[in-house]
């Protein structure tokens, strides 16, 4: 049986993903104190060590830049420089298609050049710059994931504001503009990190989604029939939404032109290669996977 090193076991990604591995691997878990004296510590007997621990995104904007690079960028470093004098063979570094860009136009694939504006995304862009540029010694490999935004049980962000707005019968007011977003079950992320470590897979950099990118007006639905109400779908002239925005631009309203871009922008990732070096299908389709989701959020009275 493997034996696998992990860190960023108590986070969100973590949380659903351990329980998913244990059943089939070995564990061992690095917690925070652990990765930062990572330098210290000599050697593992694990052969796959899985780097899920991060500073994540800050939507509210209130994190002291620095922090990304010492945690995104320099602990990844210290853990990466441990898995190369370590016997490990396999070292997976959960990313972010944030590294690759903020904004696309078209789908997303692994052959963009790179752009990120955010120290979120520059972070993580470094962190795996160093690691995929370094050479590694034989037998080793290194696996980067760009998933995108993840859901599953406990999870925090924009899809919990969506469900309460539902929940609460507020209607959503910005059905008038067509969007389309991919999105990833915390399920088929773990369902293809089993597949990494069983399957084995050349060292590169590889973007995880759902198969089908959906509306914000679908997700609306999908959470709406999860709470047995009818979805309250509002089509303001997106010109009247606008002018709002940038009214609020000026005198701080919640709704300002960056928030509106970000709530009705379209962002496609395409899955294909990492689905075509597994040779496998997703076990979740992305709808399926929205109402586990939702029915988590029920199960838990958010």
């Amino acid at each position: 049986m493997k034996k696998l090193l992990i860190t960023g076991a108590s986070g969100f990604v973590g949380q659903n993903l351990m329980p998913y591995l244990d059943k089939y691997f070995q564990t061992e878990i690095l917690n925070r104190v652990q990765l930062n004296i990572i330098k210290d510590r000599p050697s593992t007997d694990a052969d796959v060590i899985i780097h899920l621990a991060g500073k994540a995104h800050d939507l509210k904007k209130v994190s002291d830049s620095d922090e990304y690079y010492a945690v995104n960028y320099q602990l990844t470093l210290d853990l990466f420089e441990f898995f190369l004098r370590s016997n490990a063979k396999q070292f997976i570094f959960l990313s972010s298609v944030k590294a690759a860009a903020d904004s696309i136009s078209g789908n997303l694939t692994e052959e963009i050049s790179p752009n990120p504006k955010t120290d979120y995304g520059k972070s993580k862009l470094m962190a795996e710059n160093f690691i995929l540029n370094h050479e590694l010694p034989q037998g080793k490999s290194v696996i980067v994931l760009r998933p995108c935004m993840i859901h599953g049980p406990g999870n925090k962000g924009n899809l919990n504001l969506l469900y309460n707005m539902v929940k609460k019968g507020i209607p959503y007011p910005l059905a008038k503009f067509d969007n389309k977003r991919s999105f990833l079950s915390v399920d088929n992320l773990s369902f293809i990190i089993h597949q990494i470590i069983n399957k084995g897979i050349s060292s590169g950099i590889y973007n995880v989604a759902d198969d089908d990118a959906l509306s914000t007006n679908e997700v609306v639905t999908i959470l709406s029939a999860s709470l047995q109400k009818k979805a309250k779908l509002l089509k303001i002239p997106s010109s009247i939404i606008i002018f709002l925005a940038r009214v609020g631009d000026y005198i701080h309203l919640p709704l300002t032109t960056e928030r509106l871009n970000k709530l009705t922008e379209s962002y496609v990732v395409s899955n294909s290669k990492i689905k075509k070096v597994l040779q496998t299908n997703l076990p979740l389709a992305a709808k399926e996977g929205l109402i586990l989701t939702s029915n988590s959020f029920n199960t838990n009275n958010l």
